[in-house]
């Protein structure tokens, strides 16, 4: 009788647990941002040039390395920093410059940015300056895209394909 009272115990506290978990799991519903809303997400990963150029090794300089470690052009290490910036509608939403990663700054600049932005049409242009130019950008890229809710749309720079991509994300 004693055994039968305590496997019913345990039944109602597995069910009322059961019971609170499956109501959590479900309530509240959970927004990443508002319903009438659109997400633009601004990744790159690019290494800025190298600081302080390239230049030719004279014949004493390649004389004392190794066949195998001659190279025709000696280059810093260390990389310039990476200046980004992302405009919509005619206003900078982002304005940012990365320096390089890495203990000898000779890694690459890293970003990953969200902006929620309103759903409609938009216009949108993204710049990256790598060198060491005083002013303007070495890559742009313009693009009209119209935002539905709850989209998300993604500003991805690649410089072996060309410079910035805009494309809407996968689910």
């Amino acid at each position: 009788m004693l055994s039968a009272i305590k496997i019913a115990g345990q039944v109602a506290v597995y069910a009322a647990i059961m019971a609170v978990l499956g109501y959590f799991s479900d309530t509240p519903a959970y927004r990443h941002f508002p319903a009438d809303q659109a997400l633009i997400k601004l990744s790159l990963v690019h290494g800025g040039h190298s600081k302080g150029g390239c230049r030719e090794p004279t014949p004493e300089e390649l004389e004392k390395l190794a066949p195998n470690m001659r190279r025709k052009l000696i280059c810093a290490r260390e990389r310039l920093p990476v200046a980004v910036e992302l405009e919509l509608d005619g206003k900078v939403i982002f304005s940012e410059t990365l320096e390089p990663t890495g203990l000898r700054s000779d890694g690459p600049a890293r970003l990953y940015e969200s902006f929620p932005v309103a759903a409609g049409p938009h216009a949108l242009t993204a710049r990256l300056r790598d060198t060491d130019r005083a002013e303007g950008f070495d890559y742009q890229a313009h693009s009209e895209v119209a935002l539905r809710p709850g989209e998300l749309f993604v500003v991805q720079f690649r410089a072996e394909s060309g410079g910035f991509l805009f494309h809407e994300a996968k689910e």
